[in-house]
């Protein structure tokens, strides 16, 4: 034998002798499987949150994207030129004096300013032959029952030409109207056009009672009314107007 030999022979019997002295353990192999399989399901689990994260943010865009089959989108109006301006609609104007309810009928005295002469309407002639003035138009609308009074002369019964919105001549009328006997009898309806300071009348009645009507304005003019409705077969005593202070500035015993 030779002396490599020899220590060939020698390292191994260390070897061996080594290994008997310290014997290895075996390998964890069901700890390390088990270790896996645990990773395993942490990723499919987290992979799948994921996913459904993902496609609920997806659906909630969509949703907020997209309006709901009900609804309507708003009318959006064409913003106007810069250059342009607006102007009121030249239709008339109304306003609601008063309305009540007499003798069972229902009634209603309105205002009705016509900016522009309206069509077919003709300014009447004035007892010199000359043509009355005016550029505009006032009409009292007044209704007993849901008949108009003064009908049957027409659409335009009732109206009267004006100059603009602040013509003076068209304050100071007081009248008693009716649809019979031209407001003498049956159910009937105070109505005056008073001057600017008027606030409200009083109509005093033969038995003692008092109607009152509170004075309205047409929007941007100065025409004005109050109205009060008179039962039938009730004789008036006397008519009074009245401030804001309620301080009295007319007195009118002339009616019957």
């Amino acid at each position: 034998m030779t002396p490599d030999h020899g220590q060939e022979d020698w390292a191994r019997a260390a070897f061996a002798r080594s290994r008997e002295a310290y014997p290895s353990s075996q390998a964890p192999v069901d700890q390390i499987l088990t270790a896996a399989r645990a990773r395993r399901k942490r990723r499919r689990a987290a992979a799948a949150v994921a996913s459904a994260a993902c496609v609920l943010g997806l659906g909630l865009t969509v949703a907020l994207l997209k309006p709901p089959s009900d609804a309507v989108a708003p009318a959006r109006r064409p913003s106007p030129p810069a250059s342009s301006s607006f102007t009121p609609a030249p239709g008339p104007v109304g306003v609601r004096v008063a309305e009540g309810t007499t003798d069972g009928h229902r009634w209603s005295v309105a205002l009705e300013f016509h900016r522009t002469l309206p069509k077919g309407y003709t300014l009447p002639r004035l007892p010199d032959g000359s043509t009355a003035p005016g550029t505009s138009l006032l009409c009292q609308r007044m209704y007993i029952g849901g008949v108009r009074i003064d009908h049957q002369g027409g659409r335009w019964a009732d109206c009267q030409p004006v100059t603009g919105t602040q013509d003076p001549h068209a304050s100071g009328e007081l009248g008693l109207w009716g649809l019979h006997d031209k407001g003498l009898s049956g159910s009937r309806l105070m109505v005056s056009n008073p001057e600017a300071d008027v606030a409200y009348g009083v109509v005093s009645l033969s038995d003692g009672t008092q109607v009152k009507g509170a004075t309205v304005t047409v929007p941007g003019t100065t025409y004005r009314a109050w109205a009060a409705g008179i039962p039938d077969g009730r004789t008036i005593t006397a008519v009074d107007q009245y401030d804001i202070h309620h301080k009295r500035l007319t007195h009118d015993t002339n009616w019957h």
